[in-house]
């Protein structure tokens, strides 16, 4: 406490500052509890102790999995029809870049879908907005 200034920024303590930080000490104390009290109440998915961390990110590792495998799949499921429909069509490299396109965008359109950023509108989803 040799560093803390006093009352007038001279750098002496005094009697009475212990007192002061003391204060400033429960006052700050008294504001973090009411802040995880506010913010328990509105996330109530997280109790108290409860460490969720771990398994946060597991799921989060097995999302990136599975939307980054959902993306290379329809690529490669584009490229393979490409390539089949060159041999024999004979329209070389045309079919194959064709359905790499194709394939791109359904692969974007996938991961969008998983993520559940658009909805999917051929088997009857709704907006996330909560549009018709």
């Amino acid at each position: 406490m040799a560093d803390e200034k006093g009352p007038g920024g001279t750098g002496k303590t005094g009697p009475g500052n212990e007192d002061v930080a003391n204060l400033r000490d429960d006052d700050l104390e008294r504001r973090r509890r009411e802040l995880g009290a506010k913010l328990a109440t509105r996330r109530p998915d997280r109790l108290e102790g409860e460490d969720t961390g771990q398994t946060r990110s597991v799921s989060g590792y097995a999302q990136a999995f599975k939307l980054s495998s959902e993306f290379i799949a329809a690529i490669a499921v584009g490229i393979g029809i490409g390539w089949v429909l060159d041999r024999w069509a004979g329209t070389s490299p045309w079919g194959l870049i064709v359905f790499l396109l194709l394939g791109f965008c359904a692969g974007i359109l996938n991961v969008l879908r998983a993520a559940g950023l658009i909805a999917d509108f051929g088997r009857g989803g709704k907006r996330s907005g909560g549009q018709d």
